[in-house]
């Protein structure tokens, strides 16, 4: 049996074990996704996200990329121009969390195959063919805590 941790606070969060604080950083609906999305495909812009993601709301979207920015996982880039360009990428934080989101990833398609399969809601991209690596942009780089 285990004690009781103690509380724990930090930058604005109060937490009582690391597994609470990592799930109030990266947890949520859409973090999870945003976060494999630049994994796999290294750098998006706003609208690329957007389209990859049609149901969230632009409000929703915003707030989780400003979130997620704060905390240290995804970097912004903007780019000084005409008209401007803004870049999300995984800071080396947002990459040690990749292996967990495949990690996911993997027992989703166990579960969906144990408990008998899908059925096709809509046609979208097919899940086969999403690369199941790192995009080249972050190959040859560790993982935060390797």
């Amino acid at each position: 049996m285990t004690g009781q941790c103690a509380t724990k606070q930090l930058q604005g969060r109060t937490y009582r074990c690391y597994f609470e604080l990592a799930l109030s950083v990266m947890g949520g609906k859409w973090k999870p996704i945003v976060l494999y999305h630049l994994g796999q495909e290294g750098v998006r812009r706003y609208s690329e996200l957007k389209r990859q993601l049609p149901e969230v709301t632009d409000r929703m979207l915003t707030r989780q990329l400003r979130e997620l920015e704060a905390d240290g996982l995804v970097l912004r880039e903007v780019f000084r121009q005409v008209p401007p360009r803004v870049e999300y990428s995984l800071t080396p934080q947002g990459l040690g969390l990749f292996p967990i989101l495949l990690a996911m990833r993997d027992w989703g398609a166990g579960y969906e195959a144990a408990m008998g399969g899908a059925s096709v809601v809509s046609a979208g991209e097919p899940e086969g063919e999403v690369p199941a690596s790192l995009h080249p942009r972050y190959q040859g780089r560790a993982f935060q805590g390797e």
